[in-house]
């Protein structure tokens, strides 16, 4: 049986927790948990019997993991991953890369000349209805796409309800719609249809209590010659997402919420469907764990890049740019 791998989990809050429980779940790991918060730290790992914690960063490397997921708040993301990297640690980053450009050349270069392996948190990619959709259009089946549209919403305080004291409330770190639940939408669009170069877009505190940031977006894009539209909410009742690409041949359509993707190649006849039941959002975590611990093993390449990760990092800013002067935007990466 192969040894276990170190692996440290930076940040103990409710998706540190999860990365925590999903490895976990893998059985092919011997985790610590690295959390500042003494109270925090020990709740969660009491809750899963971890025995080996620590205050900070720094007392956590003097005995360096073989990897590490990355799950503070944005803006510590890429500080971080140089500091475990230098020490050679793999690594697993949450989503998004940074809230800022600064660093990001850097971390590229570093990983790539210290021979760690990296990945970042898109999650998205480890759904199996996404992957199933991805290949059909990556594959020609329906022709070359032209349309993307995506749209999706949820009530964010019932699925956060430490919203407001929690990262989300500031844009310097990591939060507002864009940067919290759009990216997971913009990422999985660049993963089926290639890269955005060019948007304008709108957003708003529309609804959400206790904050000031953006709860409400709109975008016009091009991803090269595919016109995309967007549109997301962070306080309506329904909890849906849904991508839909258009192609020459036909139409294909990823719905998150319905665990399924469909398609359809002739006028007024039935949507083709192929549904993924009993899927829990912790399984895409557990499956990206071990995506992750087999990117380690060398048995295949990680499911989101660093230089991805960066491409939609550009595609946030420009986002949030572009609201502030009411201008078209394009990407340059």
């Amino acid at each position: 049986m192969p040894a276990l791998k170190q692996v440290l989990i930076v940040g103990a809050g409710s998706i540190g927790e999860r990365h925590l429980r999903c490895f976990q779940a893998t059985d092919r790991v011997d985790l610590a948990l690295c959390e500042i918060n003494t109270e925090l730290r020990a709740t969660v790992a009491g809750r899963y019997g971890i025995t080996r914690t620590y205050a900070d960063l720094d007392r956590a490397l003097k005995e360096p993991p073989d990897a590490a997921v990355i799950a503070t708040p944005a803006h510590w993301h890429l500080a971080m991953a140089c500091r475990l990297a230098g020490v050679g640690s793999h690594l697993l980053i949450e989503k998004p890369l940074s809230t800022h450009l600064a660093g990001v050349d850097f971390i590229v270069a570093e990983v790539q000349r210290l021979g760690v392996h990296a990945m970042v948190a898109y999650v998205l990619r480890q759904h199996p209805a996404l992957q199933a959709m991805r290949t059909a259009v990556q594959s020609g089946r329906f022709g070359r796409p032209v349309q993307l549209t995506a749209v999706a919403g949820q009530h964010f305080p019932t699925y956060r309800p430490a919203y407001r004291e929690i990262y989300y409330a500031n844009r310097a770190t990591g939060g507002g719609a864009v940067q919290d639940a759009l990216t997971h939408v913009i990422n999985a669009a660049e993963w089926l249809v290639g890269p955005v170069d060019r948007l304008v877009a709108d957003a708003s505190h529309q609804v959400l209590d206790g904050v000031e940031v953006e709860d409400t977006v709109h975008v016009m894009a091009r991803h090269g010659e595919v016109l995309a539209a967007y549109s997301l909410n962070q306080h309506q009742s329904p909890n849906e997402s849904t991508i839909t690409v258009v192609c020459e041949r036909g139409v294909c359509r990823f719905e998150l919420h319905r665990q399924r993707w469909s398609w359809m190649t002739q006028p007024d006849t039935p949507w083709q469907e192929e549904i993924f039941i009993n899927l829990q959002r912790d399984d895409l975590f557990i499956a990206q764990a071990n995506a992750f611990l087999d990117v380690i093993d060398g048995r295949t390449e990680p499911a989101c890049t660093i230089e991805e990760a960066a491409q939609t990092l550009r595609v946030n800013l420009a986002i949030l740019e572009s609201v502030e002067d009411n201008s078209w935007k394009r990407i340059n990466g």
